[in-house]
């Protein structure tokens, strides 16, 4: 994912962190720091124990509590993502990474056709995760007195494990609301996956997370919260997104790039003027081409390649200066779900097609596209 960075594996899982969970430390550290003395009173009334205040309140530990509180939340958040993975994982799913973000966390996973059976525990699992955290934590609250003997002391230990329990408990009930593409809203579509084909059961899934999100706008403009707001966003987004993606899945389904491929493919040679290769874009509407040299390709030069050299230095530019030399291929038995997932990961539009060692097709998004519309007829 753009703008995220890796900071190491757990079970071999790379775990990146996005800049925008950066942003949220010191604001969480704020929030959760100017609102402590309340924040302290529903604890203590929530877990029926006393809480010294003698720490807590004083200079800046408040907020360094708070940004503690932050850091111990993402953290439950990243054993709900690698538990909900690990499951992916035992089903034959490939976890390319987990990503911690301003709202939580993503697991981006090779899943294709979502199979309900699969999907269910796999889905249910996260949510459990995080409820045990909480009821770790909250167990800690009680036992914390009797191996600290400082009650000042002990009382910032049940603070930080009373507020990790709520907030973890808080994620567990959260993530079960049937707001698709959240967890609950996953298993909803097993559910009726097992019921109903399942495009259908998506569109209905993600039909009621709409509904959730536009509940969470609404709440968060009447409350002035802007993580709802967020919230609302994504699951509004993440859902028509899916919709998307299990249609073309389905629809694309045993399609091998063989049988759909554009041939005979149109290419260019390294030594070409840039100037010639704008103008053959003009004149066939293609955005880009493969560089073959000795019939062997080396390259392809798109629009964004062309765009990124200054237009005053075309003139005197060749393909081979401005080509983008690491070329994603396919072979023609690869399936188009494939395709279209490389296309997707990458941001390209075209995926030359390699059999033998020789160029024979190319696939472009558009002739997915017309593939998908003709299948659904």
């Amino acid at each position: 994912m753009d703008g995220s960075f890796r900071i190491g594996r757990i079970f071999g899982i790379p775990i990146l962190i996005h800049y925008t969970f950066l942003l949220i430390i010191p604001l969480f550290a704020w929030i959760i720091g100017s609102q402590i003395v309340p924040t302290i009173q529903i604890i203590s009334q929530i877990y029926g124990v006393e809480v010294d205040t003698t720490l807590l309140a004083a200079g800046y530990l408040p907020y360094l509590l708070g940004a503690a509180v932050a850091l111990g939340l993402f953290a439950g958040v990243l054993i709900h993502e690698l538990a909900h993975s690990l499951v992916a994982r035992r089903n034959g799913i490939r976890i390319n990474s987990i990503t911690l973000l301003i709202f939580g966390g993503i697991a981006s996973m090779d899943e294709g056709i979502p199979d309900p059976r699969s999907e269910l525990p796999m889905a249910l699992v996260g949510p459990v995760a995080s409820l045990v955290v909480g009821l770790i934590s909250s167990g800690l609250v009680y036992v914390t007195p009797r191996f600290i003997g400082d009650p000042a002391m002990a009382g910032v230990f049940i603070f930080l494990f009373g507020y990790l329990g709520l907030l973890n408990i808080i994620l567990f009930a959260f993530n079960l609301l049937p707001a698709f593409p959240m967890d609950g809203g996953r298993v909803f579509r097993a559910w009726l996956a097992q019921r109903m084909p399942l495009p259908r059961a998506t569109k209905i899934a993600a039909d009621v997370g709409k509904g959730f999100a536009v509940i969470f706008a609404i709440i968060g403009i009447l409350d002035l919260n802007p993580l709802l707001l967020l919230i609302a966003f994504f699951i509004y987004i993440g859902a028509g997104q899916e919709t998307v993606a299990v249609k073309y899945s389905v629809l694309l389904r045993d399609i091998r790039v063989g049988t759909m491929m554009s041939k005979p493919v149109m290419t260019v040679e390294p030594t070409l003027p840039v100037t010639k290769v704008v103008e053959l874009m003009y004149a066939t509407k293609h955005l880009g081409f493969p560089v073959v040299e000795h019939n062997v390709l080396i390259g392809m030069v798109t629009v964004a390649d062309v765009q990124k050299g200054s237009p005053i230095d075309r003139d005197a530019m060749q393909v081979r200066d401005v080509m983008s030399r690491d070329v994603i291929a396919v072979t023609p038995e690869t399936p188009v779900t494939d395709v279209l997932r490389i296309m997707s990961v990458k941001d390209i539009g075209r995926v030359p097609v390699i059999e033998n060692g020789a160029l024979v097709g190319i696939v472009t998004r558009t002739d997915i596209l017309k593939v998908v519309e003709l299948r659904d007829i």
